[in-house]
């Protein structure tokens, strides 16, 4: 498995972690907005919002650290945070940072996934690598910014990175070709998490 995903990786992947650290970082970058912070506060918070995910799950499957091998991640983060910085407020609806988050996750649940598999690791521990290169970033955001974190809120939101990556993992495992089961699992993933967005979807919470 790990060979033959690594062989056939298109460049439709390589766009999508480009992509996918782009909307990520913007929706760092929207936090610090909402708290009128400084371009420095954008630029950081847009960086660890971009490849923190990314960096635990390179820690944990013992890869060299993405960003810090590639200038061409952290300019993408930081070259965000600029343009939002520059746009006029009034641009951005309430909600933007929640439909950005929205698509990084999705991608990034499905690039996650796909390195791990890459590396030789298992489905299993692969689709969970997607979850953290997803999800993680968004909780550090969240405690800078000095909110609730996105997945102590009820509506859907590590379930959604999950179907992605799992959906991911499960296509390739039936053969699929890899840009096909990319392109179904981040649209699978980004439905669920809009479908929550607009209609508030939660999972039922612990009733003790």
């Amino acid at each position: 498995m790990a060979d033959e995903v690594a062989q056939i990786a298109p460049a439709l992947i390589a766009a999508l972690d480009l992509f996918g650290i782009a909307v990520f970082a913007a929706s760092g970058a929207l936090a610090a907005a909402r708290l009128k912070q400084t371009l420095v506060t954008f630029s950081f918070f847009a960086l660890v919002t971009g490849v923190g995910g990314g960096t635990v799950r390179d820690l944990l499957i013992g890869a060299p650290v993405f960003w810090v091998q590639d200038w061409r991640f952290p300019a993408t983060c930081l070259a965000t945070a600029l343009l939002v910085w520059m746009t006029p407020v009034r641009i951005w609806k309430p909600r933007a940072l929640d439909w950005f988050d929205a698509v990084g996750l999705a991608i990034y649940s499905v690039f996650g996934a796909w390195k791990a598999l890459s590396l030789g690791i298992g489905l299993l521990p692969a689709m969970m690598m997607g979850v953290i290169t997803a999800c993680v970033g968004g909780v550090i955001r969240d405690m800078l910014a000095g909110v609730p974190s996105i997945i102590l809120r009820p509506e859907l939101y590590v379930t959604a990175s999950a179907l992605a990556s799992g959906l991911f993992v499960l296509l390739l495992g039936l053969g699929l070709p890899l840009s096909i089961a990319a392109v179904v699992s981040v649209t699978a993933g980004f439905g669920l998490r809009a479908a929550a967005i607009a209609k508030g979807l939660a999972i039922p919470a612990y009733k003790g």
